[in-house]
């Protein structure tokens, strides 16, 4: 069961979807989700013959601009900045979660390397 679960999640990076039914997919324009990659702000595949193909991963990430824009009404300059921030916040996240693995793993063997030395 572990590895179906890494199977779905590795579909969500999936690129599968092209221009016109992920902008039906989210409700926008195919030209707005053009607007978007021109900016940086997704990024979607390309396939052998340069069709732009988005990911359920992408797609999460255009409705996320799309509530931020429509229903916050922020700007796509403030969107750009909101969404590296989540980014940053998000690597820095795992980099913590790495560390603390790390340091559990240095204190046990501190504590068996202590246990050694009493008996």
């Amino acid at each position: 069961m572990g590895n179906m679960l890494f199977f779905e999640m590795d579909r969500d990076d999936e690129p599968v979807y092209v221009i016109s039914v992920a902008a039906r997919m989210v409700n926008l324009h195919p030209q707005t989700l053009r607007t978007y990659e021109l900016m940086g702000l997704v990024k979607p595949a390309r396939s052998n013959g340069n069709i732009r193909l988005y990911s359920q991963s992408d797609i999460e990430k255009l409705r996320q601009i799309q509530r931020l824009t429509d229903e916050l009404g922020v700007n796509l300059a403030g969107v750009e900045v909101i969404l590296h921030m989540r980014q940053m916040i998000e690597q820095m996240q795992r980099d913590m979660e790495r560390m603390k693995r790390e340091y559990e793993a240095e204190i046990e063997r501190l504590r068996r390397q202590a246990e050694r030395g009493q008996s």
